[in-house]
């Protein structure tokens, strides 16, 4: 038995010090959730003789894994600095969320700490109102895509729907579909549903879906209301299921969003995603 506890306070010993002499500065960052991250790694690890895999505190909590790829991690407030978008970046690597939804200014600060991962980088356009005219939602697109953007988030005309110009309201979103197709990128269309009826709500999904679009969603996060499950649903209802459906504005737990993705929700758009892969809940807005 001593010889036991003696070999175990060895063991301990040489861990923290192996640690200590190749971790320097940030360079073991995030190891604590590698068991969660890295997969692969750490199976080839034990493959290789490992008794033990370290992780640090809360690992052993349950994240959900299937959840977090369908969650745009988003940082979209006016005044979000290059520091948090780092941060957010760090957060989509750690916990494999399906992309960081961010401002076209930090598109290709994002391309870049998220090369060689499998988060996505995604970007909006004519956001937040979609009153800018199609010719520069495209643009926005276009340079958007050539600074690394893979998926565009673009606000439909919402005055044009409601005054029934059907016809501009297609053309706007297909030329922004056609930018995307052009470089394999995911465009998803922003309807602002706190704003429409239903009879608009059901035309505007059956606009997006004849202009090619992969997703419509529900809101910007900047009206006056956000996603509800009753909206998803019907939104889903609508589109069926060759374009996907993304709730975002007020999803704020992991019960929020669990109620979007049984309404018919493909894809969920917040800021609290870390919280709500936790179980726990924010109090922003987003």
């Amino acid at each position: 038995m001593e010889f036991t506890k003696e070999k175990k306070v060895s063991q301990e010993f040489l861990e923290k010090t192996l640690h200590e002499f190749y971790c320097k500065d940030e360079t073991c960052k995030g190891w604590e959730t590698n068991v969660v991250t890295q997969p692969k790694a750490v199976n080839n690890i034990v493959g290789n003789g490992a008794s033990r895999i370290a992780a640090g505190p809360g690992i052993g909590e349950s994240i959900d894994k299937g959840l977090a790829k369908k969650i745009d991690h988003t940082l979209l407030k006016p005044e979000g600095t290059p520091k948090e978008i780092i941060s957010l970046c760090e957060e989509a690597k750690r916990y494999n969320f399906a992309s960081v939804c961010i401002n076209p200014c930090h598109v290709s600060l994002c391309s870049e700490l998220l090369k060689g991962t499998e988060v996505k980088v995604c970007t909006v356009i004519g956001f937040p109102l979609g009153a800018t005219t199609t010719e520069v939602k495209r643009f926005e697109a276009e340079q958007a895509i050539k600074n690394g953007a893979q998926e565009v988030d673009m606000v439909i005309n919402i005055g044009m729907l409601k005054s029934g110009d059907y016809e501009y309201v297609f053309t706007d979103v297909n030329q922004v579909v056609l930018a995307a197709k052009k470089n394999n990128a995911v465009c998803k269309v922003i309807l602002e549903t706190a704003l429409l009826t239903d009879e608009e709500k059901i035309k505007a999904c059956l606009i997006c879906k004849r202009a090619g679009a992969d997703f419509v969603k529900t809101s910007t996060g900047f009206s006056k209301g956000g996603a509800t499950a009753g909206d998803v649903a019907l939104m889903k209802y609508v589109v069926g299921s060759s374009v996907g459906v993304k709730a975002s504005g007020g999803i704020r737990s992991r019960e929020d969003a669990d109620a979007m993705i049984a309404s018919g929700a493909d894809r969920i758009g917040a800021s609290a995603s870390v919280k709500i892969i936790m179980g726990g809940k924010s109090e922003g807005k987003y």
